[in-house]
């Protein structure tokens, strides 16, 4: 049986667990709070409470890697707002005990904010041009993940993240003067990120860079309008004051080399 380790198992993580479970995989996973110890395994998920900081990596995380041939790293930079946090030293520490362990394919869950905001349809060819500080610390640990030569690294840049819990209408639903209301959406549904995470690992698809977002752009304003209605939530208000920008993520490499049809188009 394979065991994989998913080091980060909050929203998207315990989902993929229980998904990899149902494929006949051994799970382990990691939390950092004590709390949430009993629910990983009492869905049949091996627990380990891990913390990762710049300057050290605290719990028995050679254990939790020992005998994992894949690793998840689920644990997207905290760098919202004033967070000064180093996402950057986090993964260095980590790394020399992926280098000392089993684990021979590491799948690492990135972002599209590693592009920037451009009026541009988006490639994985695409140079990259982050203009936040989570994105440029996510570009600076793609690197040094992908060049490492002690184990084989994909990268998985997610879009925005949604699901029947998690939508932005809920905190854009009555708020006014909104900009950017022409800008294209670029969201991915839970579903279709567990479904593409376990195509990669059934089409043993490493070494590979993808983009992972739902192929349906319409407008911001079209979107949150409509999807606040279907809510029963106050309308957003745009403001078209200033003219809108935005990227649109293409997600079609994909779809053609692990093969993987997106479930929720409309979202």
């Amino acid at each position: 049986m394979t065991k994989i380790s998913i080091l980060g198992c909050g929203w998207l993580g315990l989902p993929l667990a229980k998904a990899l479970l149902a494929k006949g995989f051994s799970v382990n996973g990691s939390t950092t709070s004590q709390e949430k110890l009993s629910i990983l395994q009492n869905d049949g998920i091996n627990p380990f409470l891990i913390q990762l900081d710049s300057k050290s990596v605290s719990g028995t995380i050679e254990t939790f890697l020992q005998g994992s041939t894949i690793l998840v790293l689920d644990i997207p930079p905290k760098l919202r707002g004033n967070s000064s946090e180093d996402f950057v030293g986090k993964i260095q520490n980590l790394i020399p005990f992926i280098e000392k362990s089993s684990v021979e394919n590491v799948l690492f869950i990135s972002s599209t904010s590693v592009y920037g905001e451009k009026n541009d349809s988006v490639t994985e060819e695409t140079p990259l041009n982050p203009d936040t500080e989570g994105g440029r610390q996510l570009v600076i640990v793609e690197s040094l993940l992908q060049k490492n030569e002690n184990f084989k690294t994909t990268i998985l840049r997610f879009g925005g993240l949604i699901g029947e819990d998690r939508n932005p209408v809920k905190f854009l639903a009555g708020r006014e003067n909104i900009e950017n209301p022409d800008a294209p959406i670029n969201l991915i549904h839970q579903e279709d990120c567990i479904g593409i995470i376990l195509k990669i690992i059934e089409e043993e698809s490493w070494n590979e860079t993808f983009n992972a977002v739902s192929p349906f752009h319409p407008s911001r304003e079209q979107y949150y309008t409509q999807k606040a209605l279907e809510l029963n939530l106050a309308a957003p208000k745009f403001s078209h004051e200033k003219p809108s920008f935005g990227k649109t993520i293409e997600s079609t490499k994909v779809e053609k080399i692990v093969k993987y049809t997106f479930l929720r188009k409309d979202l």
